[in-house]
């Protein structure tokens, strides 16, 4: 069978510079505990996806939830969960829990 010289060369540019080109994305940590969200506020890159890790420190279960950033998550008490945001444009984005909405309460800042 015989093969084309170039397609080897393609072959080689391709595995060389495709997967290794992109960065990945920043993973942020936000933790329940005592009912609030901590931090409160969260900074990320506008114009890129962000993994958020939320990790629920306290015994019972808390949702994660958040109409502008379109996310609704239940956490079960001592677990943690992954949740992919943005890209988002500039501007806050403001999160609760729905069990404890006096006080667990923050947002998602791109800046």
């Amino acid at each position: 069978m015989l093969r084309h010289p170039y397609l080897s060369i393609l072959a080689f540019v391709a595995l060389a510079f495709g997967g290794s080109a992109q960065a990945a994305e920043p993973e942020l940590l936000l933790v329940i505990k005592n009912h609030r969200f901590e931090p409160v506020e969260l900074k990320v890159p506008s114009g890129q996806r962000v993994k958020l890790v939320v990790h629920n420190q306290d015994s019972t279960p808390e949702e994660f939830e958040s109409h502008s950033l379109n996310r609704e998550k239940i956490i079960p008490g001592g677990a943690k969960t992954t949740l992919y945001i943005g890209p988002l444009k500039p501007g806050s984005y403001p999160f609760f829990g729905e069990y404890n909405e006096a006080t667990a309460k923050g947002a998602v800042v791109a800046e």
